[in-house]
C-alpha cells in the first residue's frame, strides 16, 4: 500500500492549489481516503475525506466552503482543491487510508492512527 501526495507550494492568501494523492496497492472503491495537515509546533489534524463507494465527503469545520475533495477511481488518485486560501492553511499536508473506519469525523480524528500514510507536501500560505 502507498500513497503519494504532491501538488504543494506557495501561493498568497486567496488563492487557490489543488493536492493530489496517487495511491496503489488498494481500492478506492472499498477503503476512505482522507487528507491531514500539520502546522509546525501544532498536532496533526484531520481535514477531509471521501467515502469508499459512495463517495461521500466530510469536511473539518476549518475548510468547509473552501476546500473540496474528490477522486478519480480510474487513476487511482484522490484530490484537494483548496480555494480561498488563508495564511493558517499553512502546514505539511499528508494523504491516508485506514482499512477499518468509515469516512467522518472518527476518521478525522484519527490523524496519528491510520493504516497508512504518504509522505506530505508542503503547502505556504503567503499573508
Amino acid at each position: 500500500v502507498q500513497l503519494q501526495a504532491s501538488g504543494g507550494g506557495l501561493v498568497q492568501a486567496g488563492g487557490s492549489l489543488r493536492l493530489s494523492c496517487a495511491t496503489s496497492g488498494f481500492s478506492l472503491d472499498h477503503f476512505a481516503v482522507g487528507w491531514f495537515r500539520q502546522a509546525p509546533g501544532k498536532e496533526r489534524e484531520g481535514v477531509s475525506c471521501i467515502s469508499s463507494s459512495a463517495g461521500s465527503t466530510y469536511y473539518a469545520d476549518s475548510v468547509k466552503g473552501r476546500f473540496t475533495i474528490s477522486k478519480d477511481r480510474t487513476k487511482r488518485t484522490v484530490y484537494l482543491q483548496m480555494n480561498s486560501l488563508k495564511f493558517e492553511d499553512t502546514a505539511v499536508y499528508y494523504c491516508a487510508t485506514d482499512f477499518v473506519l468509515p469516512c467522518g469525523s472518527d476518521y478525522l480524528a484519527r490523524a496519528y492512527g491510520m493504516d497508512y500514510s504518504g509522505k506530505g507536501t508542503q503547502v505556504t500560505v503567503s499573508s
